[in-house]
């Protein structure tokens, strides 16, 4: 197969990258996502000007689609997404007649699933279960080396399981979802609600405006080990480990694979989630408790993915 793009879509980021058929990325291209609340027409045109960086003069082969919302089980739609504005919107077929080229259509965690089960972190696992932390969470599960889909393409969305009865209002509309204690999210409200009552380095990354305040900031903040940073990432850890001891209870994988952005902070996010994991998994001393691993594509990994899916269609 000749130029393969994978694009992964999330709440922040558009990614756009040219994959080779060993899964390395050749070149890359980004573009911000407009958010939920502009026009589909916004986000499919900053989708279509990262693909033609990429591509250049050239015509794609096939292009993957890693959309963060609930695509159909046909792959034709995407039918919900909690921060973006598609919503029961025939992605694949517009997208296809707009950009000339074959397009596939997948949930974006299923698709770093995909990548890291034939590539990466849970190669030669029997069973993998796959959480990617962005803007908010999402999830997908291998058993068998076979992406479980459900019965209507929408298997995975763990990042809306309720946590918190009555907890804080989620972007879906319901309140106490996992991803609003565990995720990019999560991480920066954590450190702008303390910058201004706890001076620190963050206050002076953000120039004493906690709005401007971003996850990268947290990110460098905590490697130079500003409490408050640091705090934040053993707060979203701990949330982690407690969404992931219901999901290991459910369905016994072999491993754990955290991804997405967030996941760049290594044993900073994940040794407190190793913790609160064996803290509240039932029966947590008569058992194997799975490894939680970083992803080994990184944050790539949904791109990474989207582009195999689409070759192996």
């Amino acid at each position: 197969m000749g130029l393969l793009i994978g694009v992964d879509v999330g709440g922040t980021k558009v990614l756009a990258g040219e994959v080779a058929a060993d899964g390395d990325i050749l070149r890359t291209a980004t573009r911000r996502t407009p958010g939920r609340r502009v026009s589909v027409t916004s986000l499919e045109d900053a989708l279509t000007a990262a693909v033609r960086e990429v591509a250049g003069p050239r015509t794609p082969d096939g292009v993957g689609l890693a959309a963060a919302g609930f695509v159909d089980v046909a792959g034709e739609r995407v039918m919900f997404a909690p921060h973006l504005p598609w919503a029961g919107e025939p992605v694949r077929r517009r997208l296809t007649e707009r950009w000339g080229a074959p397009v596939t259509l997948h949930n974006d965690a299923d698709c770093a699933a995909h990548a890291e089960s034939r590539l990466g972190a849970a190669r030669g696992a029997s069973s993998a279960l796959m959480v990617t932390m962005g803007t908010g969470i999402g999830g997908a599960l291998v058993m068998d080396g076979n992406l479980v889909r459900g019965a209507n393409g929408m298997a995975g969305e763990f990042g809306h399981m309720q946590v918190v009865p009555d907890g804080r209002m989620c972007e879906c509309g319901r309140y106490g979802c996992w991803e609003q204690y565990s995720s990019g999210n999560a991480l920066v409200r954590f450190a702008r609600a303390r910058v201004i009552a706890e001076p620190t380095v963050l206050t002076e990354l953000c120039q004493g405006q906690p709005e401007q305040l971003t996850g990268p900031m947290v990110t460098a903040a905590a490697e130079d080990g500003d409490l408050v940073a640091r705090q934040a990432f053993a707060s979203v850890g701990d949330w982690l480990g407690v969404g992931l001891a219901g999901l290991v209870a459910a369905f016994d994988p072999e491993v754990i694979v955290v991804g997405g952005g967030v996941s760049a902070a290594g044993d900073r996010l994940l040794d407190p989630a190793r913790i609160a994991l064996g803290r509240a998994l039932v029966g947590a001393e008569h058992r194997v408790v799975p490894e939680i691993r970083v992803a080994a594509l990184g944050p790539e990994a949904g791109l990474v993915g989207a582009a195999l899916l689409a070759r192996d269609r």
